[in-house]
């Protein structure tokens, strides 16, 4: 009988991803659940394999075969109590620091506890044992394939990172006796890079660009580094609100990315992604290549696009870039044409109804300079999105946790540090809510300004967007939290903030806003710190998001096609359709 590599998908990526990373030598003990492994590796002559029917010699075995090589030895084991018997030599390795890659083969984990033989627990390892674990399971759709792929990168990175030592891998398998494929399957292998390694050149495609997630304050260094970069590369700074990078090369792409009319601005060859979290990061469409760089050296896939990790400050990073021979200086073609778009879609937004939208949309520009805007996250971080700040002002939210509690909060921390400056809270009523007491801090200064957009409850989950504004019924009882907090009491906030030590704004329309907004926009300090309530309510609201994003829409044939595709196949579906096609 002709024998090849196993059916099993998650095996099949471990072994071709071992060879990616030039990891050859196998020590194999005997069993049943590790059948698929070594049944498929043991006819692959790329491989150099070995025989230990004790597990605790066998990872003794790997420390010295390991020490003498410099290079990763993997073990192979069995399920039950086989793994157990590695923990002398991990032990071993791991305070000499020698890369032993552990492969334990399991069941799957949903039969732990469920008194089966053989099933034993391995979510947790001792902590002087492994650098880090990894757990494989069964692959049975695309997402689990691109995440078992980056599992294994993870996994034998870190054999070498921060120095060498040991790893864990948990292998599940179903007990397949399919050996028919013939070929592994195409890998993504990812590299990472530090500060002194030679690093990979840039391919001059046609549009490399840079996207910022959260971001805390830029250097002059650092802004001057990263324009360098882009001037060299006609690369564009696709930004989060939060970015903080105000600098000649960045683009504010929300408003184009959420219209129903494609852009050939988005998707880009090569986008190189800085920055934490973010909640627009899907802004720039699908890249086709992603390089992630951070100091923390993380395989952070957001576009599950990525191939190279730079673990290194940005500063270095652009620095390095910037200094090779090669470039496309003098070609600012992809930036022009991404503010062609932006510029013609700020044009085109219309009178928009009563709504936080609309509020952003006449207060952005209008927000003192030198001043710091803190966002509540969802509607406040999108409805800001669309819109500029002058170029001083800075912006944050609360994108790490990303909850609604602690938005005023951080806000008076910030605005300790700095009491000489204005600080600007906008947040809707359950964040303002959720976070109230602090309103009553005794350290609360007068350079304090709070907008609360008051619409009765968690408008967000009533948009046009969400699922469940269609599927669910009677929506505010729960899910959006309707009928708390007074049900927008016009005295509630007045006397609790006027009771507090604030001064006191309020508008229910247009009209009221346009005659009360310059108070609270004051550039100078006030007496008192400001809450300016302003009472909307969700049918305007997803009316004002529904205007935005249909500014612009493709009336094409194929438009029509991609939209109901989308409305079929919804976002999963039609990124596995695009990870087999790119295939």
């Amino acid at each position: 009988m002709e024998q090849y590599y196993t059916n099993e998908r998650n095996v099949q990526i471990l072994i071709a991803l071992l060879k990616a990373h030039g990891i050859k030598r196998v020590i194999a003990s005997p069993g049943s659940t590790n059948v698929t492994f070594v049944g498929s590796i043991q006819q692959d002559l790329w491989f150099e394999i070995y025989s230990s029917v004790d597990e605790r010699s066998a990872a003794y075995i790997a420390c010295g075969m390991a020490a003498e090589t410099k290079e990763p030895v993997v073990l192979s084991c069995t399920g039950a109590t086989a793994s157990r018997n590695y923990f002398p030599g991990l032990t071993e390795a791991y305070y000499r620091k020698l890369p032993v890659l552990a492969i334990t083969s399991t069941q799957e984990e949903s039969k732990i506890g469920q008194l089966i033989p053989q099933v034993i627990n391995r979510t947790q390892q001792p902590a002087d044992t492994v650098k880090c674990s990894e757990h494989l399971q069964t692959v049975k759709d695309a997402d689990d394939e691109w995440n078992v792929m980056l599992k294994v990168n993870r996994a034998l990175l870190e054999l070498n990172h921060h120095g060498m030592g040991p790893v864990h891998i948990n292998l599940t398998t179903r007990y397949s006796n399919d050996f028919s494929v013939k070929s592994l399957p195409l890998v993504k292998k990812i590299c990472r890079y530090t500060v002194t390694d030679n690093l990979p050149p840039i391919a001059l495609k046609d549009k490399i660009a840079i996207y910022i997630g959260s971001h805390l304050r830029w250097t002059k260094e650092e802004t001057q580094a990263l324009e360098t970069f882009c001037k060299k590369y006609n690369a564009v700074a696709f930004c989060d609100t939060t970015a903080n990078y105000m600098g000649k090369y960045r683009v504010n792409y929300n408003l184009a990315s959420c219209q129903k009319i494609e852009h050939v601005n988005k998707n880009p060859d090569l986008l190189i992604h800085i920055g934490d979290m973010s909640d627009q990061a899907g802004m720039i469409g699908t890249p086709r290549e992603v390089w992630r760089v951070s100091p923390d050296g993380a395989l952070s896939d957001r576009y599950k696009a990525l191939s190279n990790v730079f673990e290194m400050s940005e500063y270095d990073f652009f620095s390095r870039y910037a200094a090779m021979p090669y470039g496309k200086e003098g070609d600012d073609s992809y930036i022009n044409s991404c503010r062609t778009v932006t510029e013609r879609l700020q044009s085109k937004i219309p009178e928009l109804p009563w709504s936080h939208i609309y509020v952003a949309s006449q207060l952005h520009d209008k927000i003192p300079s030198e001043s710091t805007v803190h966002l509540g996250i969802l509607s406040p971080l999108r409805s800001w999105s669309y819109f500029d700040f002058h170029p001083t002002v800075e912006v944050y939210c609360n994108q790490g946790g990303f909850g609604i509690d602690g938005n005023m909060s951080s806000l008076l921390g910030a605005s300790l540090m700095h009491p000489n400056r204005l600080y600007f809270a906008m947040v809707g009523d359950l964040s303002f809510f959720y976070d109230l007491n602090v309103i009553g801090n005794r350290h609360i200064g007068h350079n304090i300004r709070i907008l609360l957009i008051n619409n009765a409850l968690g408008a967000e989950f009533h948009l046009f967007k969400q699922l469940n504004s269609i599927y669910v019924n009677d929506i505010p009882k729960y899910l959006s939290a309707g009928g708390h907090f007074g049900h927008q009491s016009p005295t509630l906030v007045r006397h609790y903030a006027e009771d507090l030590g604030y001064e006191y704004l309020s508008a229910s329309n247009k009209e009221e806003f346009m005659s009360v907004y310059p108070r609270f926009i004051t550039p100078k300090l006030t007496d008192k710190p400001i809450i300016f309530e302003v009472f909307t309510n969700a049918e305007d609201e997803n009316e004002a998001l529904k205007q935005m994003w249909n500014i612009e829409i493709d009336t094409s044939l194929k438009g029509h096609a991609k939209r109901a595709a989308k409305h079929l196949l919804g976002e999963t579906g039609i990124n596995a359709i695009k990870s087999i096609i790119n295939k």
